[in-house]
């Protein structure tokens, strides 16, 4: 009798991504966020990748109203529309929602490989454009969790164009 072995779907060797303290950005509903965006990067590495799009999906919809959020909070305190924090943000949807389409068009370990990517480009943003971003929320008195002013003449008449941080290199 002929026995054959049968190999378990390919999971990703890449290391899950650690949620440290270095991550926290110092606004709570933020960090709430990231944790959750930590967790399901994690999630899609640890997952067959035969079986990783309907996590890749959910993960995507996460990521969204994540960006959104943020993007909110932008506007909400003085950003302009099209600041480069933003426009980071649309990068990364963009490139992910290619990656969905690649990876029904047979390329099945793409997303694991974005779920890599990711977890290398996240903590230098969260470190740079998003803890420059928390910062500015603290100094308007902005309230992340009910998404209002303290005082609304905080924000001057002055729209900004930045990242968020002191830079926008990452």
């Amino acid at each position: 009798m002929t026995t054959t072995a049968t190999s378990a779907p390919a999971v990703s060797a890449a290391a899950p991504m650690p949620w440290t303290a270095s991550l926290d950005t110092g606004d709570a509903r933020m960090d709430e966020t990231h944790q959750e965006f930590v967790d399901m990067v994690n999630q899609i590495l640890a997952t067959p990748e035969d079986q990783q799009l309907p996590v890749y999906k959910a993960f995507l919809a996460h990521t969204v109203e994540h960006f959104a959020q943020e993007e909110r909070w932008m506007l909400a305190t003085g950003f302009s529309a099209d600041n480069c924090h933003a426009e980071h943000h649309a990068t990364i949807l963009e490139t992910m929602r290619v990656v969905e389409a690649h990876y029904l068009d047979s390329d099945t370990t793409i997303i694991s490989r974005m779920a890599e990517a990711l977890a290398e480009w996240f903590p230098g943003h969260a470190n740079s454009m998003d803890a420059g971003l928390a910062a500015h929320l603290k100094s308007v008195g902005f309230d992340s969790v009910t998404e209002t002013l303290a005082d609304p003449s905080a924000i001057q008449n002055v729209t900004m164009s930045g990242c968020g941080s002191v830079s926008c290199s990452s």
